[in-house]
């Protein structure tokens, strides 16, 4: 079993240790429904009741695996948090039998970047629709910054830092959603975001590790320094 710490001060309590539901999007390689079940029903058992999905993720699959686990457990039994930024599509030409941006899934989505207030907007909404739930906690921006978008990262920050960080704002202010953040697999654009507005927690894929603590020489001195601490 793990020990629960909070977020910030949004009053979620979440597992140490969290379930990163990307493998249940065939990340790779196919699994089946049986063993994607399977696997949540061990991660429960464990003591986790962290969860975090994204519409990237098997372009729209993990999110339906993920809520068709989760549907039956009463609320207080997990906290899930979900990803922004991208848009899916139908797309009547896709390839299901190759990979697609990594996934082996058979969903016929594209997907396409959109951080602008509408988008983040519709990207929640699909995602209740996807998730079958009536309820997410935490709501990340995904993939922002250079190391995704290269030349084009001043054109997708500015549609977050005029609109899409608003919509974010306003979902939290609402209690709609809990808590916002980054989902993302830099240290700089997490720093550089704190200008915009006020973030609750960030998920920093493979940065921060007992191989990688780079992290630790700026990112983690700028945040405990802030008026908010993150956690």
């Amino acid at each position: 079993m793990f020990k629960n710490r909070q977020i910030g001060d949004t009053g979620l309590e979440v597992s140490e240790l969290g379930f990163g539901a990307a493998s249940l999007g065939n990340l790779y390689k196919a699994i089946s429904d049986n063993e994607a079940q399977e696997t949540l029903d061990a991660a429960k058992a464990s003591g986790i009741n962290l969860y975090d999905t994204a519409p990237r993720y098997g372009l729209g699959l993990s999110e339906r695996r993920l809520g068709d686990a989760l549907r039956t457990l009463p609320k207080s039994d997990y906290v899930i948090s979900t990803k922004v930024g991208r848009i899916l599509t139908p797309d009547h030409k896709a390839n299901v039998k190759e990979l697609r941006y990594g996934f082996d899934t058979p969903m016929p989505f594209d997907s396409h970047y959109d951080y602008t207030y509408d988008g983040i907007m519709r990207s929640f909404e699909d995602s209740l629709q996807r998730l079958g739930l009536a309820q997410i906690d935490i709501l990340l921006v995904h993939d922002i910054g250079v190391d995704t978008h290269g030349e084009q990262d001043p054109y997708y920050y500015q549609q977050l830092a005029s609109s899409g960080y608003k919509a974010l704002d306003e979902l939290r202010s609402q209690g709609v959603i809990k808590a916002v953040g980054l989902g993302v697999n830099e240290t700089e654009i997490c720093e550089r975001v704190m200008g915009i507005g006020q973030f609750d927690c960030f998920l920093l894929a493979g940065r921060y590790s007992l191989l990688e603590q780079d992290a630790l020489d700026t990112f983690y001195l700028n945040v405990s320094n802030t008026e908010h601490p993150l956690y």
